[in-house]
């Protein structure tokens, strides 16, 4: 195992490079920083020595590799908007973005896994078609009409629970100030998650329910509950841990809207603040840490592979 994830990790190094590349040059297509400071009052030789105080007059490759540089001496460089470093940009908003999507990801698990089992082991009946239908419900409504509906009800209507920020200004937060904050951007994301898993905790369940050795340990007498959640869902974890490890990396992207609707403090608020001022160096410091964050996704996935299956060997 250990070979393994050394290997793995080595594999990882020239993909991440490959990715900053893409990336980067992706970016210098979408347009130059210094067309969000043209003005009337901004004359041609200011943006000139804009350019060049920026680096921005070198070829794409040139700037790439001023960029590597000051990443291998652990600085990944200043905001064009703000002049902060972006490490300590990013090191202000990921604590935000992980509670929220830590917490969502749980709540959707835990909402998936069991309604996916029932519906699973009460197959072809009208709890599961309903069952289901409310997955594929939950799957495609947007989370931003979802979260328009959730704002609209509980907030301007009822006056329940705060459709904006992760503390109440003026106050100095607290736990339960913060849980209130959280609880519908973690519903909208949990609603979205929950119906997208609840389809593969079911199909994976009930291919396993069509083997011998199930059937066998039926008539064992070993007892209904035994037989469902010890031998069933442990053997069909395997295609739902692929999922669950692919959806870790996808909530950054789920993230980013859903934050932009509660102005959530997270990373998804600063990578829209950074598209829109074109704030580059923002801009690749966060998908330098998505590519990092899905790299990490897929190696604890395998991992976790043989931790389920002991058949597994690497």
């Amino acid at each position: 195992m250990l070979k393994y994830i050394i290997k793995r990790i080595l594999i990882a190094i020239p993909v991440l490079l490959g990715i900053t590349i893409i990336d980067y040059a992706i970016m210098s297509l979408a347009g130059s920083p210094l067309e969000m400071m043209v003005g009337p009052k901004t004359s041609q030789a200011a943006l000139e020595a804009k350019a060049i105080a920026l680096g921005l007059d070198q070829p794409f490759y040139i700037q790439y590799w001023v960029w590597l540089k000051q990443l291998f001496q652990g600085n990944l460089g200043y905001s064009m908007k703000s002049y902060q470093p972006v490490s300590q940009i990013i090191g202000e908003h990921i604590v935000p973005t992980l509670l929220l999507m830590g917490t969502s990801l749980l709540v959707g698990l835990l909402i998936a896994i069991p309604v996916g089992i029932y519906s699973a082991v009460n197959r072809y009946t009208r709890r599961d078609y309903t069952l289901v239908s409310l997955s594929f419900l939950g799957t495609s409504i947007p989370s931003f009409f979802l979260s328009l509906i959730f704002i609209y009800l509980f907030t301007v209507r009822l006056g329940w629970l705060p459709s904006s920020g992760m503390t109440t200004p003026g106050t100095e937060g607290g736990f339960m100030d913060v849980l209130k904050h959280m609880v519908m951007p973690v519903i909208i994301l949990a609603v979205s998650i929950s119906g997208y898993n609840t389809r593969y905790v079911r199909s994976a369940v009930l291919e396993i329910l069509q083997k011998d050795y199930l059937r066998t340990a039926k008539s064992k007498g070993i007892g209904r509950f035994r037989v469902i959640n010890k031998h069933a869902l442990r053997n069909a974890l395997i295609p739902i841990v692929t999922v669950i490890g692919m959806q870790i990396p996808t909530l950054f992207g789920g993230a980013v809207i859903v934050e932009q609707v509660f102005s959530w403090p997270g990373l998804g608020l600063i990578t829209m603040n950074a598209i829109i001022n074109r704030d580059y160096p923002v801009i690749m410091g966060i998908r330098l840490l998505t590519a990092v964050v899905v790299l990490i996704a897929n190696l604890i996935t395998d991992i976790v592979y043989a931790l389920v299956d002991p058949t597994i060997k690497y």
